[in-house]
């Protein structure tokens, strides 16, 4: 059975997936999945360039994750670029560091790709299942950009539009190099005059309101959905296809929004690299939702990461 090794580096997280694939059916049977918050794209929507720590702290999880391909026996190993990294000048710094490190060259994707990445992974489980019909509006909200996909059994439109939780949070939060807390009301609509022009953009492409399902991804969404299930520690399992009403992502994004730091990092569920964007995230998914008309959001944990997997077994089957 192939064994396929999956990297999603975004603008805040570095993922791996490790998989097993069917050679019949071609599923994927996880071996490892991790993660790490490397803020990676730290002080880029103002620098347009990679921090020197930002890239020590991203090799040094690519150190760790190559040890974990090499003890599991990955096959295969696909590393996969997003949002920071289509828009800073030192990208070659960055390649080389993966190479050295991994033995792969990254493949910087367009937003469009990510996007496709992103609809296989969250809706191949969802496929004939009449309780969550199709079309889906697939939502992945990043830490640089966030991707709108609209499909059914294939992607049908696709936008990428510049709102993710770091990029919000650095352009409207910070102040003398610090997040305030809690955001101020006139920083927190700032916020929300952005998110929705980008959502403007993104309905010239896509059909925001044409989905019978919106599905959400990434850790903005499946934070909010660990918060509203009032988990006491972080259970993929039990977040997975979860569905979070509206009404309880107003309510938590609003808790969210003005509270301080303290009070964010002792919720059970909050990663420590989540604490200062998770408010700006929750935001994005709300202003998604009142957009889109959505009454709820299915919880995805599968996502970008599955999708990447997927396609590197499917390429060598």
């Amino acid at each position: 059975m192939p064994r396929v090794a999956a990297i999603d580096c975004g603008t805040n997280s570095l993922r791996l997936l490790i998989a097993d694939v069917s050679p019949e059916s071609g599923e994927l049977a996880d071996v490892e999945r991790t993660m790490e918050i490397v803020r990676l794209g730290q002080g880029v929507d103002r620098t347009g360039r990679f921090a020197e720590e930002a890239l020590e702290r991203t090799f040094r999880v690519c150190r760790r994750y190559a040890d974990l391909i090499e003890r599991h026996g990955a096959e295969r190993v696909r590393f996969v670029a997003t949002s920071a990294s289509r828009d800073v000048a030192n990208r070659d710094a960055f390649a080389q560091g993966v190479l050295d490190t991994l033995g792969v060259r990254p493949q910087v994707v367009t937003g469009d790709t990510e996007a496709a990445y992103s609809f296989t992974g969250a809706t191949r489980e969802l496929l004939g299942r009449p309780e969550v019909p199709g079309p889906y509006l697939v939502v992945d909200i990043g830490g640089g950009s966030t991707e709108f996909v609209l499909g059914g059994d294939r992607v049908e439109a696709a936008r990428s539009v510049d709102i993710g939780c770091v990029r919000m949070t650095e352009r409207h939060l910070v102040r003398d190099g610090a997040v305030t807390d809690p955001p101020e009301p006139g920083q927190v609509e700032a916020i929300r005059a952005d998110v929705e022009a980008a959502l403007d953009l993104a309905a010239d492409t896509v059909p925001l309101t044409g989905a019978h399902t919106l599905v959400g991804l990434a850790g903005s969404v499946t934070t909010v959905a660990a918060i509203a299930l009032g988990l006491t520690e972080y259970d993929p399992a039990v977040i997975h296809h979860a569905r979070v009403p509206r009404d309880k992502v107003a309510e938590i994004t609003r808790s969210l929004l003005t509270a301080t730091h303290a009070e964010r990092a002792a919720i059970p569920v909050m990663h420590p690299g989540r604490v200062d964007v998770i408010g700006a995230g929750a935001l994005v998914l709300l202003a998604v939702m009142e957009r889109t008309g959505a009454q709820e959001v299915v919880v995805s944990e599968h996502d970008i990461l599955d999708g990447i997997a997927f396609e590197v077994a499917q390429e060598h089957r």
